[in-house]
């Protein structure tokens, strides 16, 4: 299945730099520990999933590797420009082996399902 994203041909000049230049640091930084970490989760303050996807993550003795970005009053526009990067609404973001698996419900289900060890050692 092809990802739904408006193509840069029908973007104008103006607004494609406006989009590539939308907090490019954090992006990075963010695909810097995704690359560099096995299991990664994206958070912020106030949001109880992160915070039970770290429980799960811990209760399986599974490292990971956790950034958090402000909370439900701050840093919305940073966190704006990784829900753009990656597709993803929600937090957290859950990246192993650098794909993105979803949010805790996910994760939750993936261990169910014994597909998140298999992740894991892909």
């Amino acid at each position: 299945m092809t990802r739904n994203t408006l193509d840069s041909a029908h973007i104008h000049p103006a607004a494609l730099a406006q989009i590539e230049n939308n907090h490019p640091a954090l992006v990075a930084q963010v695909r810097a520990a995704i690359a560099a970490h096995k299991v990664v989760v994206v958070g912020m303050g106030l949001n109880p999933f992160p915070a039970k996807a770290r429980k799960i993550l811990d209760a399986q003795g599974t490292p990971y590797t956790y950034l958090s970005y402000g909370n439900y009053f701050s840093q919305w526009r940073p966190r704006l420009a990784l829900k753009l990067w990656s597709g993803w609404s929600t937090f957290p973001m859950i990246f192993v082996n650098g794909t993105l698996i979803g949010g805790a419900n996910d994760l939750q289900r993936l261990i169910a399902s014994g597909e998140f060890q298999r992740l894991l050692t892909a």
